[in-house]
């Protein structure tokens, strides 16, 4: 049984067959300052450095004929056992496949409270079916398209999560009011000036009336969610 987070530093392990993919997006942004507040730390592991093959090999031919090439069990099983071994806590483990589950701001939330994950990044044709079968692990897809690799799946959800995790991000206000966390989009928003190009702010905006602005920005948010994505209303509604 996985850990749950209580104020202490959460555990993300990242195994991939380009780790030098990742440096970018971990070291700016909200996730560099999960790192330097200490809630938070990364650890890349190259999916090749666990095969047995003299040439590193990762992957091959599948059985039966087809096009592509699929990874094999034996790097994915050696490098999910090495990494589960560094520390002494169980991890969440997530398999990132066409076929898992949509992953979804409620999924991120669960995630966030998590001490430890471990996110297995596939390529080529996929996985063999093995290591789904063999790994105790939550398979999860960021949508219904064909990306190269697991590697942009998991920096969305390593972004996703992170920001929820407590700490993080500066004041809760900021998540309360995000797009999809209340089951509608979020409300629209404006700064200065007041007047740009002919377009205006609304005058409730400039009120100093709180209740009266929170009213405008329920009702925008439902009117925007009824317009661009009425799903998300009816889902919260079934609910």
């Amino acid at each position: 049984m996985c850990c749950v987070l209580i104020g202490n530093l959460m555990r993300i392990d990242i195994l991939t067959l380009f780790p030098e993919m990742f440096h970018n997006v971990l070291e700016n942004s909200i996730l560099r300052i999960a790192q330097e507040k200490k809630l938070v730390s990364f650890h890349l592991h190259n999916i090749r450095d666990f095969s047995t093959d003299k040439h590193k090999c990762v992957d091959d031919k599948p059985y039966g004929g087809g096009a592509g090439m699929v990874i094999k069990p034996e790097p994915i099983f050696n490098a999910v056992e090495a990494v589960e071994a560094k520390e002494d806590l169980a991890s969440k483990k997530i398999l990132l496949t066409p076929q898992g589950k949509t992953f979804d701001q409620n999924i991120a939330d669960d995630l966030s409270k998590e001490a430890r994950l471990m996110i297995i990044c596939g390529h080529y044709e996929g996985f063999d079916e093995r290591i789904r079968s063999g790994i105790d692990a939550q398979e999860i897809s960021i949508g219904d398209y064909v990306l190269t690799g697991g590697e942009i799946p998991a920096m969305v959800i390593i972004d996703a999560v992170v920001r929820l995790v407590p700490n993080v991000l500066g004041g809760n206000g900021s998540l309360q009011n995000e797009s999809f966390t209340n089951g509608t989009l979020e409300y629209p928003q404006y700064t200065r000036p007041a007047e740009y190009r002919g377009m205006r702010v609304p005058e409730i905006l400039k009120s100093g009336n709180h209740r009266k602005v929170e009213e405008w920005r329920m009702k925008e948010a439902i009117k925007r969610t009824q317009e661009r994505r009425p799903d998300l209303l009816d889902k919260k509604t079934k609910e």
